[in-house]
């Protein structure tokens, strides 16, 4: 692949394209954000640990000239105010969704065969956001949630049960946030029902830290987590790039799959190189169910929020 951009050069998008550097997915990797002496600086700072690190991908800062560019295979949407203590991502919506709609046209305008990833939080109505803003198809337009929910409730069962994560299979549906629903009938371990090794209250309790995974880092870090986010982005942007058909939790625009349709949310897809290659739909008991339509309605709110404004 020859050139991807990132969009934002804040902790996230930095740790992102050093992650896509660093995996070698591109011939190029481009920064792009309105402090231009901050994109220059970064890329050079990366660019010379490639000596060191062993990789030939140029990675170059361009400012906010999204002419440069041009012909991008996959563009990912970093760039926003990050949610600092006592915000919660809904509040986000209206300043982020202006940047959207400014990135969206830009996307189109140079790249419009791109597959667009974001990364933006309110993440489910932000990935709606740019759906609206560059009128691609549904299939190139999606989010990063679930890698990133998954990996945090991985980690939390790995660090319970003093085992490794890489034993770890998880799933789980439903909005960014506290919405999310988790699915511990489809938690396993080496193939073990996470059931057979823990407690429900005890997995009901890594559930509910989960949920407030983002919540937690933000009362930690006074700004929004950048590792864990970064790494998931490149996950799924490496999924598309070497098309692996990963079996990936992301935010995907529905048709009617689940009984839901004309919305952004969690779930489970086939990603190769088309980007959203299938939505995969669970057989999901009453429960699970209701819960997933619960978590619906709240992104529907804030959907209805981005709408009233007349942004897009």
């Amino acid at each position: 692949m020859k050139r991807i951009t990132v969009i934002g050069a804040g902790n996230v998008g930095a740790t992102l394209v050093y992650e896509l550097v660093r995996r070698a997915l591109a011939q190029e990797v481009l920064i792009v954000d309105i402090n231009q002496p901050l994109t220059q600086g970064k890329a050079l700072d990366m660019w010379e640990t490639s000596p060191l690190h062993n990789f030939s991908t140029r990675v170059r800062g361009v400012g906010n000239d999204y002419e440069a560019t041009k012909g991008s295979s996959i563009v990912i949407m970093t760039a926003g105010m990050a949610r600092k203590p006592g915000m919660s991502r809904d509040d986000l919506v209206e300043i982020n969704a202006k940047i959207m709609r400014d990135v969206a046209e830009n996307v189109k305008k140079y790249s419009p065969e791109a597959i667009l990833i974001v990364v933006t939080n309110p993440l489910d109505v932000m990935t709606y956001a740019a759906f609206l803003g560059t009128g691609f198809p549904r299939q190139r337009v999606f989010g990063m949630a679930g890698v990133l929910d998954t990996a945090r409730y991985r980690a939390f069962i790995a660090e319970a049960l003093n085992i490794s994560p890489r034993d770890i299979q998880a799933m789980l549906l439903g909005g960014h946030g506290d919405s999310m629903v988790p699915l511990p009938r489809y938690t396993t371990v080496g193939g073990i029902p996470i059931s057979e090794l823990m407690p429900a209250d005890q997995l009901q309790a890594i559930v509910e830290r989960t949920k407030q995974g983002g919540k937690e880092l933000v009362d930690l870090l006074g700004v929004s987590a950048w590792y864990a986010p970064g790494a998931a982005a490149a996950e799924m942007v490496e999924a598309v790039v070497k098309n692996e058909r990963r079996v990936l939790p992301v935010c995907a625009g529905l048709a009617g799959e689940y009984g839901l349709s004309d919305l952004h949310i969690g779930v489970p897809v086939i990603l190769g190189e088309n980007g959203v290659e299938k939505v995969l739909e669970l057989k999901l008991d009453k429960n699970e169910f209701e819960l997933l339509q619960k978590s619906a309605e709240s992104v529907k709110q804030v959907m209805k929020q981005l709408d009233d404004m007349k942004i897009f």
